[in-house]
């Protein structure tokens, strides 16, 4: 408990919040939001990013109602996630589609940082997660996720120690 601290990856939170209540309007609407974040102190701030881009509501006359961590319903076996998304590289925004295997959301969402960070160049904070589903697999359409749908797939066991017949023979 004493090293929670150093628990790294990403997490998902689901973060409800609304315009503070004012006389001409006592009852705001409620927006809710699921956001991928470090810890909960980040998912409350793309909270207020996100919503001062599309609801007009800043920090300073709005209120967060929870915040809640959200944990994967099974995390047993594998699946095939989806996720669309956009990003900022240094020649402008472009949109993505992109398809992971992995235990839970949050694992592919780190694959996903992990990639993009690799092969463009694009940094946590210019990557916004559009959209994430979890897909059947004759929906996948990347040839790196349905090369695994195989189910006869068998892979080498490259070192294997051959172990000596007899206790005199090591």
């Amino acid at each position: 408990k004493a090293y929670t601290y150093l628990r790294m990856g990403v997490h998902q939170y689901e973060v409800v919040g609304r315009h503070k209540p004012s006389e001409k309007n006592p009852s705001p609407q409620v927006y809710r939001m699921k956001l991928f974040a470090d810890n909960s102190v980040v998912a409350r701030s793309r909270f207020w990013y996100y919503m001062s881009l599309m609801k007009k509501v800043k920090r300073a006359n709005g209120e967060i109602v929870s915040v809640k961590e959200i944990f994967e319903k099974n995390p047993n076996h594998v699946k095939n996630y989806a996720m669309w998304l956009r990003y900022d590289s240094r020649s402008g925004t472009h949109n993505m589609y992109k398809e992971y295997r992995d235990l839970t959301l949050t694992g592919a969402v780190e694959q996903m940082y992990e990639e993009l960070s690799g092969r463009h160049r694009a940094r946590k904070a210019c990557i916004q997660i559009v959209r994430t589903a979890t897909i059947k697999a004759e929906d996948c359409k990347r040839p790196c996720t349905t090369q695994f749908h195989d189910s006869s797939i068998m892979f080498k066991l490259n070192h294997r120690l051959s172990r000596p017949s007899e206790k005199k023979y090591r």
